[in-house]
């Protein structure tokens, strides 16, 4: 990950906080976001205070054009190309059912699906000046081609359809430009705090649960593959009973 420049979104928490460490760890230059901005320099205090400093903060709701708009002009103000978009950042309703409140269940949609939408029309312009770019989509196995069912809120289903769709046909549409589109689709797995004992002992046996550390290593196998391996997603067989795969996303 060596002069790689790499955009993660909703990095304050969970898996997005491991992104942004373990490729800010790698080398890369890490441009990280949250909803919260004292939450995102939060983990840009992190790493840097591992000895790399090339990590920025920024503010960004996935659900609002405007912000979305203002993250990629000011990352945009700082480098002149970005290799990697990594779209993890979506929201979670803990309710069931449609008994959330209509607000919640309007963000929940938007920003995983007209979010990521946004995210790579105003981020393309740098992914295209790069010589590798790449689009990384954290999606769920409530999308995947398989339909695992769960038991999460429809709000959340219905913005990871939108998500693995929108996909999937930039995947096609992108690939004469070069860019490549990954999806992964993963059941709810095990998230390990990257800096912790755990990170390195955790069992990853054939009748464990999926780590966020295996996860992390599927999207690094993809990203770092030739320019002409285009591997559109990663489906995931669960051990348990299938579920919300909720922790696929990191809110933001």
């Amino acid at each position: 990950m060596q002069n790689t420049r790499v955009v993660v979104t909703g990095a304050a928490r969970d898996f997005g906080r491991t992104l942004a460490i373990r490729f800010a760890e790698l080398g890369a230059e890490v441009f990280l976001s949250d909803r919260s901005l004292t939450a995102a320099e939060a983990t840009r205090d992190e790493i840097r205070a591992l000895g790399h400093g090339r990590v920025h903060a920024f503010a960004c709701d996935l659900g609002d054009p405007e912000s979305i708009r203002e993250f990629a002009r000011q990352v945009g103000e700082r480098t002149d190309r970005v290799h990697i978009v990594l779209n993890n950042g979506a929201r979670w309703l803990d309710a069931t059912d449609l008994d959330a409140v209509d607000d919640d269940i309007t963000a929940a949609i938007t920003s995983g699906g007209s979010g990521t939408v946004l995210m790579t029309k105003h981020f393309l312009p740098l992914l295209r000046a790069s010589e590798r770019p790449d689009i990384v989509n954290l999606i769920s196995s409530v999308a995947s081609p398989r339909g695992d069912v769960g038991v999460g809120n429809p709000a959340f289903y219905a913005a990871k359809g939108a998500q693995a769709n929108f996909a999937e046909i930039m995947s096609q549409r992108l690939r004469p430009l070069g860019v490549r589109v990954i999806s992964l689709y993963p059941p709810d797995f095990r998230n390990i705090d990257p800096l912790g004992e755990e990170w390195e002992k955790a069992d990853r046996g054939p009748d464990s649960q999926l780590t966020s550390r295996s996860l992390l290593d599927c999207v690094l196998f993809a990203v770092n593959q030739p320019r002409d391996c285009f591997i559109r997603s990663f489906a995931f067989e669960p051990v348990a009973s299938p579920s919300a795969g909720g922790a696929a996303s990191s809110p933001v």
